[in-house]
């Protein structure tokens, strides 16, 4: 028998697309348990821990967006996958801004889903090697997965986190949006490169002066090393 690779809360309240959602995520070995709106998605999670949660916006009730600033004002930071309609830009992006990792839009493969959920949880376990950077008024510890900025800890998701440590571990380097989304999300030859923006503003916000994140002009982004 398959060890589990954890269990995925689905919150989406059309039946004939959790019922595909959860079909192609149990092949691949992960535990699934289904819910319809937002207020029992929240309970769910609070009951059974999920590893992640693949979220529609689009709910009865309390939508998607509700759901998410919820779950991370009470300091919960499961990783979450948004799926939006096409017409949902503007709340993907603020779905993006209040801590969700991850989008899909309809329609989408399932396998594409599955891709997608292994994804996250692959970066929410972050990448190994020592500190990326210790010093002067911020602190990052890959190991403790801890952001601290003049002492005091800083919250970020897993992928504001994965992102601010790839640029300090590379500290001078300049890359790309489409490199940072190949090499920090692991979405090759992925076109919208408006989301590694949003984490970023998302990262600069959250740190403050103390960010070393810096825009290089008609190219991408770089970080500078913390002084001592």
């Amino acid at each position: 028998m398959t060890e589990s690779r954890g269990l995925v809360l689905i919150v989406e309240d059309e039946r004939h697309i959790s019922d595909v959602q959860r079909l192609y995520l149990t092949r691949e070995g992960f535990g699934v348990h289904v819910e319809a709106d937002g207020a029992a998605g929240l309970a769910a999670v609070r009951r059974m821990h999920p590893v992640a949660i693949v979220l529609d916006i689009g709910l009865p009730g309390m939508d998607g967006i509700a759901f998410c600033r919820a779950l991370r004002d009470a300091g919960d930071w499961t990783p979450v996958l948004l799926v939006t309609a096409r017409g949902e830009e503007a709340d993907r992006i603020l779905g993006l801004e209040l801590g969700a990792d991850d989008y899909l839009t309809k329609p989408f493969s399932p396998r594409e889903l599955v891709a997608r959920v292994k994804t996250v949880l692959r970066r929410a376990a972050g990448p190994p090697g020592p500190p990326p950077a210790s010093g002067g008024r911020l602190s990052v510890d890959p190991v403790s997965r801890t952001v601290r900025r003049d002492g005091e800890p800083v919250e970020l998701t897993a992928t504001e986190f994965n992102l601010l440590a790839h640029l300090l571990r590379h500290a001078g380097q300049v890359f790309t949006r489409e490199q940072l989304l190949a090499q920090v999300w692991g979405y090759a030859g992925y076109r919208d490169t408006r989301m590694v923006d949003v984490f970023v503003s998302q990262v600069r916000a959250k740190l403050g002066d103390a960010s070393p994140i810096r825009t290089v002009r008609g190219v991408g982004y770089s970080a500078t090393a913390p002084g001592p």
